[in-house]
């Protein structure tokens, strides 16, 4: 008999050759160990409320009256619901065409287009185009969709840094373009070399890849590095004269944990730049509602912003977009109220300013608690976490520990992450998920468990670290660097 359409050995290969390490085989092990009673504690993935972080007030106090407009016509709404979040559910629901079930443009509402755009003006000091912004379900579909429009086949190459989120990687695959990977340095605080973007790009040439394309992640991750200034001057600089689209994620932009390198936006340098560079440079820009003090993951709530595309293909963008006819409503009302939060005066301020700066603050405390305590590991080195949700320790596995995962058919780090969370219930992401240098080995854990839980787990870590190097370890100056 034929094969069917969807028997394995039918469909997509570019579908089989996807990975995505995030939702890869540490997960699913920590799923089924779930099952069977076991005290899992999911740091694989930047999911804050899942693993303790409170919603903000006010947004949900929005949102829900939004969801239940009949809760405006009761007489007592004022009782429970403050004046500005009622005034604000009011202004959003006369946004829509019919209330949150209905569909929106394609593009997102445009009085909430509007509010993104003139966040961005006031982050950036240049205006925005309300036009040249998609809402998206989420940053990912955002990703995904200029991907998608950039790529036309296996000849085309998007640089990605290593380690990346492994989005890039599964999605570059899955449109069936080639991954040509950049190196961050570790031992430069995983800082970019221009001149090690140059070879990437030579060698990706002479095997006759046309560069399309250049990914940023700032915030890094899983790195958790922050481009300063200079940096993105010498980015630009480089896809101006490689005529590259630069892919900026920035969706951790309101998770900086240091004083000296601040958030600054690609968009921003650009304009700066001045023409010609900032007339010529095509910009993409990603954020989200999922990440920084929101954390609102489940909501899918994202946009996109496109600096110097013609306006012939934002028309073609926007006819794809409206394949899936609108983006997630709720979503789109959580990113306007993300960019146009309470302002000094409103009822809301005060709770809103104290809810969103003592999450920031216990980051920033969690942030150093957990580079400390890998620090203080045998054989464990880790740079500090600048920015963004991640921890990414380097690993140096002992010789033996690398045949023993050999034997098990398992990559080295892989290896040490099964036997970690089969020994703590701490689940995280191998390195090799993310891409790292050939004999290196790390492992990926997010910032997020609750505070008051953190010195715990770093304690649960530290004991399975010590007796996995003693029972893989020769004891004959194995070396902590």
């Amino acid at each position: 008999m034929p094969l069917k359409a969807l028997d394995y050995d039918s469909i997509n290969e570019n579908v089989k050759k996807t990975q995505y390490a995030v939702r890869g085989e540490l997960y699913l092990r920590a799923s089924e160990l779930q099952k069977e009673g076991k005290k899992i504690i999911f740091t694989n993935v930047g999911n804050p409320h899942a693993l303790g972080q409170k919603p903000l007030t006010f947004p949900r106090q929005v949102v829900a009256l939004c969801q239940a407009p009949f809760l405006l016509d009761d007489p007592n709404v004022g009782l429970i619901f403050p004046a500005d979040a009622i005034a604000r559910a009011k202004h959003y629901l006369l946004l829509t065409s019919g209330g949150l079930g209905a569909y929106s443009d394609s593009r997102g509402l445009p009085g909430i287009r509007k509010e993104v755009a003139e966040f961005i003006g006031r982050r950036d000091g240049y205006p925005s185009d309300p036009e040249l912004i998609f809402l998206t379900d989420g940053a990912s579909k955002g990703v995904m969709q200029m991907l998608n429009t950039i790529i036309r086949g296996e000849g085309d190459g998007v640089l990605v840094p290593v380690p990346q989120y492994p989005l890039y990687s599964a999605a570059i695959t899955l449109l069936g373009g080639t991954l040509v990977p950049y190196y961050l340095e570790e031992t430069a605080n995983w800082g970019l070399d221009v001149n090690d973007l140059q070879r990437s790009v030579s060698e990706a040439r002479r095997k006759g890849i046309t560069l399309r394309a250049m990914v940023i992640i700032n915030p890094g991750n899983p790195t958790g590095q922050c481009l300063s200034q200079a940096n993105l001057r010498e980015i630009l600089n480089f896809c101006y004269h490689e005529n590259l689209v630069l892919l900026g994620d920035e969706v951790y932009q309101q998770n900086i944990y240091q004083d000296e390198r601040p958030f600054i936006s690609s968009r921003k340098v650009l304009l700066d730049m001045g023409p010609p560079i900032s007339k010529e440079v095509q910009l993409i820009s990603f954020h989200t509602v999922s990440k920084g003090y929101w954390g609102e993951c489940g909501q899918r709530g994202g946009y996109f912003e496109m600096t110097n595309i013609p306006p012939e293909t934002v028309d073609e963008i926007y006819k794809v977009s409206s394949i899936s006819l609108s983006p997630n409503v709720p979503a789109q009302i959580f990113m306007g109220l993300m960019v146009n939060p309470p302002k000094p005066g409103d009822i809301s301020y005060d709770q809103y300013v104290r809810e969103s700066q003592g999450i920031l603050e216990s980051l920033r405390r969690r942030a150093r608690l957990m580079t400390d305590g890998f620090n203080s590991c045998r054989n464990v080195v880790c740079n500090f976490t600048e920015g963004a949700m991640y921890s990414f320790p380097q690993i140096r596995l002992p010789p033996k520990a690398i045949e023993a995962a050999k034997r098990a058919g398992k990559v080295a780090d892989v290896f040490y992450c099964l036997k970690l969370l089969e020994a703590t219930g701490i689940s995280t992401v191998p390195g090799s998920g993310f891409g790292q240098k050939e004999g290196v080995f790390h492992l990926r854990t997010t910032i997020l468990p609750a505070e008051e839980d953190m010195p715990a787990i770093m304690e649960s870590f530290k004991k399975f670290n010590v007796e996995f190097m003693e029972q893989y370890e020769d004891h004959r100056g194995y070396s902590r660097m």
